[in-house]
């Protein structure tokens, strides 16, 4: 799994590069329109660091991009059938979380994620993340802890939440164990 990672670092960086340059923005554009250093990004781009689930996140919404669709322009997959052995996977480097992208199409309204969130992790994704999207999520095993703005849900395995309008959402194992869940995105 690790050489996937590796492999798929290499292209986000790429990606990420080319965005902006697509843009016509400097390093200091990007870095203004996402709250994400100048340094970082340069980082980043030259695959010296691999970004946090939130640096991310701040990246693709700079560029208007959920942050699967930045990773599928990253990966460049548009097949209809997604074998496992070739679903694009991400580890983030702050957490730990594993991230597998199952399925996305840019022609399909569906995307499908799943995630392993190690023991005692949590993860704050900005409002601005959800933004043209509706998604659900479904424990497959182990328990998280989603806390939307003020409100909090504790889901255990087979449990299922429908995410509410934007807003800033922290995804907390707060148990001994690794949770999994899938994430399902319907873009609106």
């Amino acid at each position: 799994m690790d050489q996937i990672i590796d492999g798929f670092s290499q292209r986000l960086a790429r990606r990420l590069l080319l965005e902006r340059d697509s843009r016509g923005w400097s390093l200091a554009d990007l870095a203004e329109r996402s709250g994400v250093s100048k340094a970082t990004i340069s980082k980043i781009e030259r695959a010296e660091v691999s970004p946090t689930a939130v640096v991310l996140v701040k990246l693709a919404s700079a560029f208007d991009l959920t942050l699967a669709g930045l990773m599928l322009r990253a990966e460049a997959q548009s097949e209809r059938l997604s074998k496992a052995a070739e679903q694009p996977v991400w580890r983030d480097p702050d957490t730990g979380y594993v991230r597998r992208q199952v399925f996305l199409r840019p022609d399909h309204p569906i995307e499908l994620v799943t995630v392993e969130m190690p023991a005692h992790r949590s993860v704050t994704l900005p409002a601005s993340s959800y933004i043209h999207i509706r998604q659900l999520l479904w424990v497959q095993s182990g328990q998280l802890t989603i806390t939307e703005g003020a409100e909090r849900h504790v889901l255990g395995p087979g449990d299922c939440l429908g995410f509410g309008p934007p807003i800033d959402t922290t995804f907390a194992n707060e148990s001994d164990a690794p949770c999994v869940y899938v994430v399902a995105l319907a873009r609106s």
